[in-house]
This record gives structure tokens, sequence and C-alpha cells, in this order.
């Protein structure tokens, strides 16, 4: 039986994954509260391995190293992620040892190790962020579930980051949803490539 893997994004309501130098949103785009940060300290607290583009994971890494201890980059659900085994992807060469508790590089095409990842893990796999590497693996057919929470802001003047700019088109078979905060959407999708 192959591991699960999970593509899990934070979104904005028009699609923008990020705000540009522009906005002062501040992360979570200032709508965070109790209870998605308890939900995601939950999601974060089961076994799993985090699987990180090369990017996404400096910049995590830069975020974090960065940050004040008591800041949102410090909230519990990224300090359990930071400590959960993470595979980062690789095409050029990375030197360890990295910034990272349990962080491992491997190089190669994000499509060949995410395969022999879902083969030979025993713990589902998860990826928050890494937009072009995700798109890539959704397009291959190795991603199981789309994640996306959905934060009650547009950015259409300050949004850099489109999620799906440039992906295949996809079917989602919506299987699970909730509301938090009373206002941030978390919607969990099942895809499949349109053809």
């Amino acid at each position: 039986m192959t591991a699960t893997y999970t593509f899990d994004v934070f979104s904005t309501l028009d699609g923008f994954a990020s705000y540009g130098a522009d906005g002062d949103w501040g992360g979570y785009w200032g709508k965070q509260g109790p209870e998605l940060l308890d939900h995601r300290l939950a999601l974060y607290g089961e076994a799993q391995r985090m699987v990180f583009g090369a990017e996404t994971f400096r910049q995590f890494v830069q975020m974090t190293a960065a940050s004040a201890e008591y800041s949102e980059m410090y909230d519990p659900w990224v300090t359990r992620m930071r400590n959960l085994p993470a595979t980062v992807v690789s095409t050029t060469t990375m030197e360890e040892p990295l910034d990272w508790p349990d962080a491992t590089v491997v190089e190669g095409d994000a499509v060949d190790v995410v395969a022999r990842l879902k083969d030979e893990s025993d713990v589902p796999l998860r990826s928050h962020g890494s937009l072009s590497m995700n798109r890539s693996l959704m397009a291959a057919g190795l991603v199981d579930r789309v994640q996306v929470t959905i934060f009650p802001v547009i950015t259409g003047r300050t949004g850099v980051e489109p999620i799906f700019q440039g992906a295949a088109d996809f079917d989602l078979e919506l299987i699970e949803l909730r509301t938090l905060d009373g206002n941030i959407q978390e919607l969990v999708y099942r895809p499949t490539l349109h053809v």
C-alpha cells in the first residue's frame, strides 16, 4: 500500500499563496484565530513525513531563523512541522547539515523522488507550500489530497504567488470541509487529472 500524499496550502479567496512587498497583511493575512491554530497543531501532531521543494525549504529556514521565539512563525504547529522528518527535493546540490532537526536532501526530479517515497514510506506524506513542485506532482498523479485553507481576503493588488497558475486541469472531489474561527474555510479535495 502506498503512502498518501497531501498538498497543503494557505490561500486567499482569489487564489494567492502570499502577498508582495506592498502588502501589509502579516502572516495568515491577519485572520488567524484559536480554532485554526488548534486545528493545525492537531494536524501536525500526527505521524507523517514532510516533503519540501528546495526553495520553499530555504524560505522556511530563513523565516524561522529570523523570527523571534514568540512570533507567529513559532506557533506550536510550526514547531511541530519543523520537528517532523522531512525530505527536501532539490535539483541542485544543497549542503548538509541543514538548519532543520530531521531533514534529508534528495537530489533529483520531484516526480521520481516522491513516487519512491510513496512506495517506501510507512507514514503519510505532506507538503506545505512548494507550489511548482506540487503542481508537477499533481500532473503526474502523485497528489492524493489537496488541502486548501482559504482565508477571507482578496489580494488582487498585492498577491504575488498564484497557487495553480500553469497547472494542468483537474476535477476535484470534495472529501472534507470545515469552517474555522467563523470565516476561514478548509477544503480537502481528491484531484483527478481532467482528460
